[in-house]
Formats: C-alpha cells, sequence, structure tokens
C-alpha cells in the first residue's frame, strides 16, 4: 500500500512538473512570436517608440506627449539649425516615458540639443501615469537603464516581466495593425511629427489656473534627473510651453515649479503659451490646446529661430 501511495505521488508530481513545463514553454513561444512581429512593424506608435528607443541618432531630438507630437515639425528646425531632428514625443505619455526613453537615448549617443515640451499640469499627480508607461514592457529586458522607470506601475512588475508573453498582452492589436503591408502609409509621420488639420472656429475660453494641485513628488525628481542628466553630457536643453487657444487667469502649478527648478538649473524655459498671434488666430488650432499643420509652421520656425539665438 505504501509502495502504491509513493507511486502515485510522484505520478501527481510529475503531471504537475509537465503542467509547469508546458506553460512556460508555451509563454516563451507565444512571447518570442510577439517579440518578432512587434520589431517589424513598419509603422504605429510603437514603431516610433522602437524608432526612438533604438535607432535615431538626430543631433536635436523633441520630447514629449501629444503637445510634442502634434506640434514640432522637425523639417523647420532642420532647416534654421541645420542639425538633423526626430521628434521623439508620443500622445498620452507621463514624464516617466520621456525620461526611460531619454535614457536609452544616451546609452547610445549624444544628442547636441534637446527640447522638452513643459504642457499645463505636466508634474499633477494621476494614478493612470503608471499605467501608461505600459507601452515599455517590450523594452525592459533589453535595456536595463530603462527598468527602475518601467517598475514604477508597481512592486510586482518586475516579478510579472519573467513572462515572455507578458509585455505584448496589451499591443496584440496594434501589433497586428503595425506589421499591415498599408501601416507605413496608415500611419505616415514626418520625422516622428505627425500633423492635425482641423480648424477651431470658436472664440476663445477664459480658464482658471489659479488654484494649486497636488504635485507628483516622482515627476518632480525626474524632471530634476532629467535636466542632471542632460547638463552631465553638455546638451543643451530647452523647457518649451507650447502655444494654447486659452485665455489663462493666472498661471498653470506645474508651469510655475518647472519654471522655477530651469531657473535654478540655468536652463532655457521658452514660453510661448501666451503669444498674441496664437491668442487671436483660432483657424491655427486643430483643438484648444494643440495647434494644426499651419499653426505648426508658425510655432516651431519661432522655435527654432529663438533656439538659433540662444546656441549663437
Amino acid at each position: 500500500m505504501d509502495t502504491l501511495k509513493k507511486i502515485s505521488w510522484r505520478y501527481h508530481l510529475l503531471q504537475i512538473f509537465l503542467f509547469v513545463a508546458l506553460l512556460i514553454t508555451a509563454d516563451f513561444i507565444t512571447g518570442s512570436v510577439l517579440k518578432y512581429f512587434y520589431h517589424r512593424q513598419s509603422g504605429g506608435w510603437d514603431y516610433r517608440t522602437k524608432y526612438s528607443i533604438e535607432d535615431t541618432k538626430a543631433a536635436v531630438l523633441i520630447f514629449g506627449a501629444s503637445r510634442a507630437q502634434h506640434q514640432y515639425n522637425p523639417t523647420y528646425v532642420e532647416d534654421s539649425l541645420q542639425l538633423t531632428c526626430y521628434n521623439v514625443g508620443r500622445d498620452g505619455m507621463p514624464f516617466f516615458y520621456h525620461y526611460a526613453v531619454l535614457q536609452a537615448v544616451l546609452k547610445r549617443y549624444t544628442p547636441k540639443v534637446i527640447v522638452l515640451d513643459c504642457e499645463y499640469a505636466v508634474l499633477q499627480l494621476h494614478e493612470s501615469s503608471y499605467e501608461r508607461i505600459a507601452c515599455l514592457l517590450p523594452f525592459y529586458k533589453s535595456h536595463p537603464e530603462m527598468r527602475h522607470v518601467i517598475e514604477l506601475r508597481g512592486p510586482f512588475e518586475k516579478y510579472k516581466l519573467l513572462s515572455f508573453t507578458y509585455p505584448y498582452n496589451s499591443l496584440i492589436f496594434k501589433i497586428a495593425d503595425g506589421n499591415r503591408p498599408s501601416a507605413k502609409k496608415k500611419h505616415e509621420d514626418i520625422k516622428g511629427y505627425v500633423p492635425l488639420t482641423g480648424s477651431l472656429n470658436e472664440p476663445i475660453k477664459t480658464i482658471d489656473y489659479t488654484k494649486p494641485y497636488q504635485l507628483d513628488p516622482v515627476k518632480v525628481n525626474m524632471l530634476q534627473s532629467f535636466i542632471s542628466d542632460c547638463k552631465k553630457r553638455n546638451i543643451k536643453l530647452f523647457l518649451v510651453c507650447p502655444p494654447y487657444y486659452i485665455n489663462p487667469i493666472g498661471t498653470d502649478y506645474s508651469l510655475t515649479i518647472t519654471k522655477k527648478i530651469a531657473a535654478e538649473n540655468k536652463v532655457d524655459f521658452l514660453d510661448y503659451s501666451k503669444e498674441e498671434l496664437f491668442l487671436t488666430s483660432p483657424q491655427l488650432f486643430d483643438d484648444t490646446v494643440h495647434v494644426n499643420n499651419n499653426g505648426s509652421k508658425i510655432f516651431t520656425s519661432m522655435l527654432a529661430a529663438d533656439i538659433k539665438k540662444k546656441l549663437k
């Protein structure tokens, strides 16, 4: 009887072992397939993220969320500065994303100039900010310089990332779209810049920005680190607030703090948020916080001219 029990116990143990081995093998195969197709995308957000992290060697880089991606046209920067330029901005991304991309860039090379877009509320505490950096999960294993940023998503993130499939769980449809033959044309961009074509036709709105809100100390510290890392590599950094079609009462709290940090670190802060030309020209905007392609031409040319003066 004891012998039969031992055989039964060993049999069940073998079953468990084989089941776990099957799961690990399936996870590895599925993850490897998804990884292959992720890296062969020819267009879309994830393609541009990969290019920003692993490929671009442009002398001028533009960082930021949607207000960076849709408002800074590298063509006009290149024409003015006679330096190559790429827009590494990505829609909806918090400051953590920008800092992680910077770490990957600096591991490969040193740009001459970096422009960091500083929008209203950029330093505000939002729990969703930590979830949004999920788009960086595919780079966790291959880019150790980014891991401390990715691990901000939660205390168990590094254990979840032992899985080969986990980094791509939420990206399957994007990977499929990015691998379509028409992906490059469908997601066409101009060196990372994605133009907007809408045109506003409405009176300007007045918004009260006098009330402070809770800042995210991690974002504030990361902004300090972003500036420090650029200074260590002798990169000329410009913090920039582009135009808004908003009549503000007071100054946004994040903007106030960012300007203070810039001044303390002797970094140029270029503020176009109250530029009269834009405040009186709704036709230059796609919506109240994004200029359209025509507005981008004027704004980027204006910014490039100001940077050129500063570099001289």
